[in-house]
């Protein structure tokens, strides 16, 4: 099939991984040993039940099953009708003396309900039950799988603007998750269905059963997903957001070149290549490829979660965003948790961090200039205490009192007129390690101009005489310096002024809700 890719091996693949024996303890090993102890014991209390969730119990009043859709491990999916007024829709019927747990179902069914009302998100309508079933009623989509209709494509390719406009809704239902505290876990074209068969039609995100809850600053043990599209972090038990950020990624590549950018004859080939290798650019069709697509790419098949871009933050980039407009683009997470974070720096890392900012250009500061317009609601060029609270009320697990809330306002008002300008906003939401890792040359030469900001004789070093030079930092300098002064001798060189600007290494515990370990 030349450059066309075989989804359909994923299944085999697996399989073949499975029943290999005399294997290394490797990372897919144990997780099909857990996997198989975990479902065993779900399954003996399921027998040994019955199982209530609270749901309505007139399905049979309201719905008549007709065509089947699908199936799964725990159940089928149907076309159904309602009696009422003859709507079709689909309906999950999943069987309770298969399924894993009570608590598995009412999630996914709880992150159906919160998510409904998005554009790019099947719309759930209720959930029913009898003596022997779940039955989960959502939107009907004519228009199939994404797989199916990539595999429908010569040589199973899209264009770059037909693929940026598919990768744009995935990108925009991953932010709307993270921004409700969930991670996906499982974005694949599987797991995307078109709503009409139309060529343009509307994409809409379905199956949310490995999708779970997650604290800030907490990451996932456990591991879950498809092999093909599952994230370095997850193979390594410290996942996050960023895993459907890496996904989306290689969803990307597929579109636009027809093949995987990771590949493997067993389940273990496949994760160790995901670990070990780096996608390839150079065969064809990729010389024919923009270099804005390929930037896109690399930026989120970046093996490390920290550098890797946020959902928020591709739907900026230039190569997604629509006619040059960022429209529509939800909160990105990071940005609030660095706002929270500016407030803990000393004064000399938050001058620091001033002076960077100033060396960023326009192009530099896109993605952030979008955050700061969706945050100012009035448009008036900069961000009070009421948008400020609003904005930070939208990311659901901090609930924040208003003292929290004008206490960050404070920190990042440098001016203290009890507002937020455009270049106190970037001073407190950079990212730094990302600066760094995308583009090292061009992160020493702006490094070096904000040191050449404080360093005013050009010696090469930041003594204290000039830090006594910039109003803000009186009373603080000492303490300031002290804890930037790693070699003691009384002044900051250029590469403690580095390591001063990027932030402090943040060790991330396990979620408590990390306890599943399953692989679809």
């Amino acid at each position: 099939m030349g450059n066309c890719i075989v989804f359909r091996q994923t299944k085999s693949v697996v399989t073949q991984a499975a029943t290999t024996s005399h294997r290394p303890n490797t990372p897919a090993r144990q997780h099909r040993h857990e996997q198989r102890k975990h479902q065993d014991g779900d399954k003996m209390v399921a027998s040994g039940m019955k199982m209530d969730f609270g749901y309505d119990k007139n399905f049979g009043e309201r719905y008549v099953l007709g065509k089947l859709l699908g199936h799964g491990q725990f159940g089928y999916t149907f076309v159904g009708t309602d009696k009422i007024n003859g709507d079709r829709v689909a309906v999950k019927r999943i069987d309770k003396n298969k399924m894993m747990g009570v608590k598995d179902v009412k999630r996914e069914v709880n992150i159906l309900r919160e998510l409904t009302g998005h554009e790019n998100v099947v719309q759930f309508h209720n959930a029913y039950e009898d003596d022997t079933y779940v039955y989960i009623v959502m939107e009907l989509c004519e228009g199939g799988e994404l797989l199916e209709r990539i595999l429908s494509k010569k040589n199973s390719r899209y264009s770059e603007i037909d693929a940026a406009e598919i990768v744009r809704q995935m990108l925009k239902v991953a932010a709307q998750c993270h921004l409700h505290g969930l991670v996906h876990r499982d974005m694949k074209p599987e797991n995307f269905l078109l709503e009409s068969k139309e060529e343009d039609s509307r994409l809409k995100a379905t199956d949310f059963g490995l999708s779970d809850y997650i604290k800030p600053e907490k990451k996932f043990s456990d591991i879950v997903g498809s092999a093909y599209y599952v994230a370095p972090e997850v193979l390594k038990r410290r996942s996050g957001p960023e895993s459907d950020v890496w996904s989306i990624g290689v969803i990307t590549y597929i579109l636009l070149c027809g093949r995987r950018p990771f590949w493997g004859r067993t389940e273990d080939g496949i994760f160790n290549s995901v670990l070990k290798n780096k996608p390839d650019f150079k065969s064809k069709p990729w010389p024919h490829i923009s270099d804005s697509a390929k930037d896109f790419v690399k930026k989120l098949l970046v093996k490390s979660p920290s550098v890797r871009l946020t959902a928020s933050q591709a739907l900026s980039h230039p190569w997604v965003r629509e006619n040059g407009d960022a429209s529509e683009i939800p909160l990105d997470i990071s940005v609030l948790s660095n706002l929270r974070k500016f407030m803990t720096y000393n004064g000399l890392k938050q001058f620091a961090l001033g002076a960077l900012a100033s060396t960023l250009n326009k192009e530099e500061l896109a993605d952030i200039r979008d955050q700061f317009d969706v945050i100012d609601v009035d448009k008036n060029g900069t961000i009070s205490l009421d948008e400020m609270s609003q904005a930070l009320a939208k990311y659901r697990p901090w609930k924040l009192k208003e003292r929290h809330v004008r206490e960050i306002l404070q920190a990042i008002d440098t001016n203290t007129d009890g507002l937020v300008d455009f270049s106190e906003f970037v001073t407190a939401t950079l990212r730094v390690h990302q600066m760094e890792v995308h583009d090292s040359d061009k992160w020493k030469l702006l490094s070096q101009t904000a040191f050449d900001q404080f360093d005013k004789d050009k010696d090469g070093f930041i003594t204290p005489e000039e830090l006594k030079m910039h109003a803000g930092l009186l009373g603080s300098i000492n303490s300031s310096l002290e804890e930037a002064d790693t070699d003691k001798d009384g002044k900051l060189s250029l590469a403690e002024f580095r390591k001063l600007l990027k932030p402090a290494n943040i060790h991330h515990q396990p979620s408590p809700s990390s306890k599943r370990n399953r692989h679809q």
